[in-house]
């Protein structure tokens, strides 16, 4: 089967979703699939294209499997809303252009949102090929930059919400990551269309996060960042407007005379400057780079501690991918959630953590002091959650899931 796949990120590009695809290709490459990979020239890390990539619009590479081809992003601050959109537009144009002009003869086109807009660069190149086009939704949006407070006012919210509900009445099946996610989209498209939504859950590579003990956090990530002997509570992830970060700085001041337990912000984002301002008269709060996708293990496995503070609503629309590498590192969680979503059920029912409400300081606070204070809890919810991931899909798992999905329409063109 050839596969056309449009996604904003694609390794070396340090990105959750360019991750997620990189292995999901790997899974489509083993099948044997051939495939063209439409996507933007690396620039996530640092908000701007990264050396080595520049001096052209678009770059064709060559793989054993197929093409990739690398367009330019028009990076822009992830906090410039106006600037962010013209960006997507002029990616999603490029995408477009590209993507339906190459000679790449799909059998089936595969999208994924975020960007949002990338959903009309896939299904162009479908239509003019007369294949089945398949929307692949990691975050909700625009429900996710409503909650965040990102679109106001009603005419634009209106206007993406068409577009959103425009999109998945365009697409032969729209894919999402959980129940949730799968029931937010089912009432947008409408009983007459909600067969179209499938759930493909992401994967977890158990092997690429090999377990350890709970108890045995020494690793190089420790003593390069000085944390050997230290209790580590940790944020590793986007630094950025989802996040509910200053629960972790409440957090740090109530434990500000313990030497022995340090937090550990470690990855990049719009919204770090304005957090490293607050945290600077906290001793036991260091910011650290985020690291070359090969240490994610180790980086992972550093922790005693791993927090996943989503702001309220958001996790009715987005499913953190972290959530799951952090269980497959055998570390227990400390999250704020909505209750009654997927995630805070899925806490409570493999004890692999602790789920409190979003933005309740004296809640969250409370779940970490009981973590902390007691390496029995930390060790039987670290072992849970590796426990429950093991039983999970493994990227070439998903990548059969996609396989039985392209053939079931293709065969219901009559291209079979």
């Amino acid at each position: 089967m050839k596969l056309q796949i449009f996604v904003p990120h694609f390794a070396p590009d340090y990105a959750p979703t360019g991750s997620v695809m990189t292995a999901i290709v790997g899974g489509f490459a083993e099948l044997g699939h051939e495939m063209e990979i439409v996507t933007s020239l690396p620039w996530y890390r640092e908000t701007r294209i990264e050396d080595g990539w520049g001096g052209k619009v678009a770059r064709l590479e060559k793989t054993a499997w197929g093409q990739i081809r690398r367009l330019h992003p028009f990076p822009a601050d992830k906090g410039n809303i106006p600037a962010r959109a013209l960006a997507f537009g002029g990616f999603t144009t490029l995408a477009a252009g590209y993507g339906t002009g190459s000679t790449f003869a799909a059998d089936a086109v595969l999208a994924m949102s975020p960007p949002l807009t990338l959903g009309y660069a896939g299904w162009t190149s479908a239509k003019r090929r007369n294949v089945p086009f398949v929307f692949n939704i990691q975050d909700v949006f625009p429900d996710v930059a409503v909650e965040l407070g990102v679109l106001k006012g009603p005419k634009v919210i209106g206007f993406f919400e068409r577009m959103e509900k425009h999109l998945y009445g365009l697409a032969d099946a729209v894919t999402v990551l959980s129940n949730d996610l799968a029931d937010n989209v089912g009432q947008k498209v409408g009983d007459q269309h909600r067969s179209k939504v499938r759930v493909i859950p992401n994967f977890v590579d158990t092997e690429a996060i090999a377990v350890t003990s709970p108890g045995d956090t020494s690793n190089s990530y420790r003593t390069e960042f000085g944390l050997a002997g230290k209790l580590v509570v940790m944020y590793a992830g986007n630094v950025g407007f989802s996040q509910s970060l200053e629960l972790a700085l409440g957090a740090a001041e109530s434990f500000v005379d313990r030497t022995d337990v340090v937090f550990v912000i470690n990855g990049n984002g719009s919204a770090r400057p304005d957090l490293e301002r607050q945290a600077a008269h906290l001793p036991n709060v260091r910011f650290i780079d985020y690291q070359p996708v090969e240490r994610l293990g180790e980086v992972l496995a550093a922790a005693d501690v791993h927090l996943v503070p989503l702001k309220r609503g958001l996790a009715h629309s987005s499913v953190p991918s972290k959530f799951y590498s952090i269980l497959a590192a055998a570390r227990p969680v400390l999250a704020s959630v909505d209750a009654g979503t997927e995630l805070a059920n899925l806490i409570d029912s493999t004890g692999c953590g602790v789920a409190v409400e979003p933005d309740d300081q004296p809640a969250f606070t409370a779940g970490l002091v009981a973590l902390v204070e007691s390496a029995e809890m930390r060790s039987s919810a670290g072992a849970a959650g590796r426990s429950f991931v093991e039983t999970w899909i493994s990227p070439f798992g998903v990548a059969e899931q996609y396989s039985a999905l392209f053939s079931e329409l293709i065969e219901g063109r009559g291209k079979l």
